[in-house]
């Protein structure tokens, strides 16, 4: 477990980067056979094709083991996803507001929020029932890892925006931070980005369920997601932070994400969805 060891430590979480203000060419790290790289960003790690093979054995077995492992799992992200990044890159390319989004390069963090302006806004209003999701999960929008193994400065700020709207995703499809919650939001994710990590979790996460959650998965809650991912607008090609005062209702219904299951709804204590 030496090399997992040395992941980990690797990985470890540093302050969050801010993109679209890459290092002095000066500053380069050495790859396998006397190359270098210059360093394209805050926190960036270059590696090559063996250093990237190598992570990714080694954080999809951290992430397996143990699926709360969220740097692991952000590093089997970055050292995967380099051809859906590509792609998940050009639609916001070709995309009017995915296009302003990599230009203007907004984060979702606790310094960019006001998390009290949002707790003002009327019932019902995506900001609203945003702020709602981080209270009743107490989760924070600061607990995502910064990108560090991705050898482009675009391709490394579209993983980070994917990351820090994966909270507004479970806002929008209603779904809480259980593992439950989590599996129907990564099979979402899956078809919306084609990114292997995404796929690798809604694959195996549901080992992890008892015989009465999974059923309620396969049977309702995977075809609801796996059609909503392919049916609705490109998540990552909304301003969410122009839109904290729409209502959630009107947003989903701009985006083509149709209401749960109603056996969510209605099996949602007994099973704690």
């Amino acid at each position: 477990m030496a090399t997992l060891s040395g992941l980990s430590r690797l990985t470890r979480l540093r302050p969050r980067p801010r993109f679209g203000t890459p290092r002095p060419a000066s500053d380069s790290a050495a790859l396998p056979g006397g190359r270098s790289m210059g360093l394209l960003y805050p926190d960036h790690i270059p590696t090559s094709p063996l250093q990237k093979m190598l992570l990714a054995a080694g954080a999809a077995c951290m992430a397996l083991y143990d699926p709360y492992r969220h740097d692991m799992v952000a590093v089997l992200g970055e050292t995967t996803g380099h051809q859906a990044l590509q792609a998940l890159r050009d639609r916001m390319r070709r995309d009017p507001e995915g296009a302003q989004i990599l230009q203007e390069r907004p984060r979702i963090q606790l310094s960019t929020l006001n998390l009290n302006k949002l707790r003002t806004l009327p019932e019902g209003s995506f900001g609203r029932e945003y702020v709602h999701f981080l209270d009743v999960n107490r989760v924070s929008p600061d607990t995502r890892a910064p990108t560090r193994f991705v050898d482009d400065e675009e391709l490394a700020y579209v993983i980070q925006r994917y990351r820090e709207v994966h909270d507004l995703l479970h806002t929008l499809l209603g779904m809480p931070t259980t593992i439950l919650g989590e599996i129907v939001v990564k099979w979402f994710e899956a078809i919306q980005t084609g990114l292997p990590m995404c796929a690798l979790g809604a694959a195996f996460g549901p080992l992890r369920l008892s015989a009465k959650k999974l059923k309620v998965l396969v049977s309702d809650l995977i075809p609801w997601a796996v059609q909503n991912g392919q049916n609705s607008r490109c998540v990552l090609n909304l301003y969410y932070e122009q839109r904290w005062e729409q209502p959630i209702r009107a947003l989903r219904e701009e985006l083509g994400i149709t209401p749960p299951p109603t056996v969510h709804t209605g099996l949602t204590k007994s099973l704690k969805l």
